[in-house]
């Protein structure tokens, strides 16, 4: 593989495209300043103006959130994984029909695999402006999300309906719903009595792990993080590894699967058959399957970085909360 097609394989986080009409809240006060991205695959946007960086989807999707002090996401349920890990800033994850079944504050490098099944949302409790990483399960992310019903009434009494298709229509800029397009039902009081309501020790003993101890356990060898045998065990249709400084080394591997490099801190080389570029934090890079590589911290001082692969299992609920 050339550099330049390499090249073509990474994401700089410098040249994020936002899109700032990504979801129903865009309007909606607290909600309005909110900057979506995504990065591999179509995601969960439910907007046409939604940039899309690399269009080939690995089994699953991978984007971004970015948001200015006390912005809120608003509450929504997925039918597949959402895992988040936070890059910039400190974040508040709250879950429930209305957002107070619990909560639990993410630092920079915690990772949070989130149940489905539940609303959830997040908002930047920091000080400056906030960034957290996020793994969609599955190649069609974008059937997979619902809001609550409070969300579209809110998002409709600012101009924003939602169609049936999962397209949004603003009309404040006068569009409306096409023929044989309908807004998109509210969930029904039955539907809604199947979300869960977990508790905060369900929620965060099972499906969160912290920078520290993902960089304490990585001193040896790659930290398992999100796998079947892992911190946080479940199967997702995919698998997420920590590495640090200390658990890498420069011996050339491949793999059969899709691998996705996410760097956390530190400057990292990567070598390959072919050629060698320096990836940074916030940079995302698809290696693609059988291509012996290899990556290895470029500077002094502290690495880490996630690895997503593809695995066999499906994206759905597999070992998650009933």
């Amino acid at each position: 593989m050339t550099p330049e097609q390499m090249e073509a394989r990474i994401v700089r986080y410098g040249e994020l495209q936002p899109c700032r009409t990504a979801f129903i809240d865009a309007h909606t006060p607290g909600s309005d300043q909110k900057e979506n991205f995504t990065i591999i695959g179509g995601g969960v946007s439910e907007s046409p103006d939604q940039h899309v960086h690399i269009k080939e989807t690995p089994g699953f999707n991978i984007g971004a959130a970015g948001q200015p002090p006390k912005c809120r996401n608003s509450l929504h349920t997925h039918r597949t994984a959402e895992v988040f890990f936070v890059l910039k800033g400190r974040w508040r994850f709250f879950w429930g029909r209305h957002g107070t079944a619990g909560e639990v504050t993410l630092e920079e490098g915690d990772i949070f695999d989130i149940p489905t099944g539940i609303f959830r949302g997040f908002e930047n409790i920091g000080t400056d402006y906030g960034m957290i990483m996020a793994v969609l399960g599955g190649d069609d992310a974008g059937g997979g999300v619902l809001w609550a019903p409070q969300v579209i009434e809110d998002a409709t009494a600012h101009g924003l309906i939602l169609g049936d298709n999962g397209v949004l229509y603003d009309s404040k800029q006068g569009q409306q719903l096409p023929a044989g397009v309908q807004p998109m039902p509210l969930m029904s009081e039955a539907e809604l009595a199947k979300i869960s309501e977990p508790g905060v020790h369900e929620v965060v003993g099972q499906y969160v792990a912290r920078y520290h101890d993902m960089m304490a356990l990585s001193a040896a060898s790659p930290c398992q993080v999100i796998g079947a045998e892992a911190l946080i065990r479940d199967r997702p249709g995919f698998e997420v590894d920590f590495f640090s400084r200390d658990s890498q080394d420069d011996t050339m591997r491949s793999t059969e699967c899709h691998e996705i490099l996410m760097i956390m801190r530190g400057h990292w080389r990567l070598n390959w058959e072919g050629g060698s570029s320096v990836l940074n934090p916030g940079d995302t890079c698809a290696v693609p399957p059988g291509l012996p590589h290899a990556i290895v911290p470029s500077m002094s001082g502290e690495a880490s970085l996630f690895r997503v692969r593809n695995t066999d299992d499906p994206a759905g609920t597999t070992g998650r909360l009933s």
